[in-house]
């Protein structure tokens, strides 16, 4: 590589972490389009927080997963059986952590509070529960690219 891209801190690795993240991003918004899912960008998003974590993708893909799970099903559960209100949304939030550390889930707490807050707080004209498996379905589908592309294509070492 010329040298001067080196000053710049572009390196041989750089260009191949860009091209992976660009890789999985792409496909995993294609696939998700292509099954016509709602809220597709879920997919890409989820694809770069695995892909350019700074942890092994395989132990960030399954807190994502098992947290988007639990916290999809929390929020379908209230956003369906209770009005909104503060109270409620923050009883969730604290149910999510108690359930993720019971269930041993640990880091995968922040993923299930992200997901309460998507399904709980943002308007939706769909019933929870569908809101709710969407968000699942979108996000594993991103993690499913996400992985694929961290066995077919392995991150330079650093």
């Amino acid at each position: 590589m010329q040298p001067w891209v080196n000053r710049l801190g572009i390196t041989r690795s750089v260009l191949i972490h860009s091209a992976r993240a660009s890789v999985a991003a792409v496909i995993s918004m294609l696939i998700a389009r292509a099954l016509k899912m709602p809220e597709f960008y879920w997919a890409p998003i989820s694809a770069l927080v695995v892909l350019l974590s700074t942890i092994n993708p395989l132990t960030l893909a399954w807190q994502r997963f098992a947290g988007t799970a639990v916290g999809a099903i929390i929020a379908a559960l209230i956003a369906t059986y209770f009005p909104p209100n503060w109270a409620i949304f923050g009883a969730a939030i604290f149910v999510c952590g108690i359930i993720c550390a019971m269930l041993r889930l640990g880091n995968a707490y922040r993923f299930a509070a992200i997901a309460v807050c998507i399904v709980a707080l943002v308007s939706h004209t769909r019933p929870p529960s569908i809101i709710a498996l969407h968000r699942f379905l979108e996000v594993s589908l991103g993690i499913a690219v996400a992985l694929l592309i961290t066995v077919l294509w392995p991150a330079p070492a650093s």
